[in-house]
């Protein structure tokens, strides 16, 4: 069964000028799923580190991270405002953002189940951050 994003995706490539022509859907669709996982679960994460009162730096950071995640997302979902150069920087951003999230979450993982699956959904934003940097490599190759 096809989701959303894939369906919202195959719809947006028969759209005329569209620059995705190329472009690696499944990666992309990868991508935007992960960033919305990541994205829900900093603010989870957040949320439950603020209540603790003993972790606002990771509070912060998770705040920070479910910003990048969202804007990294929509970015990618924009295909007629496109520009590689950008996409790149945005993804590459995005993937040091996710690990040093990541870093400060598993300080807390110890004590908080949430930091633990917040922890998780940060390295799964940065692989698909990874793959789609990949995929938009081998384009201009």
């Amino acid at each position: 069964m096809m989701n959303m994003t894939s369906k919202m995706m195959d719809s947006m490539m028969s759209m005329p000028g569209m620059m995705m022509q190329g472009m690696d859907m499944a990666a992309m669709n990868d991508l935007i799923e992960a960033c919305s996982a990541c994205e829900q679960a900093c603010v989870m994460c957040a949320d439950a580190a603020m209540m603790s009162g003993e972790m606002t730096k990771c509070a912060a950071m998770c705040m920070n991270m479910s910003e990048m995640a969202n804007t990294t997302m929509r970015m990618m979902m924009r295909p007629a405002g496109y520009d590689m150069g950008s996409a790149m920087a945005m993804l590459q951003a995005c993937m040091t953002m996710c690990m040093a999230c990541s870093d400060e979450c598993m300080k807390h993982a110890d004590m908080s189940p949430m930091c633990m699956m917040c922890a998780e959904a940060c390295k799964q934003c940065s692989m698909a951050c990874q793959k789609m940097m990949d995929s938009m490599k081998a384009m201009m190759a």
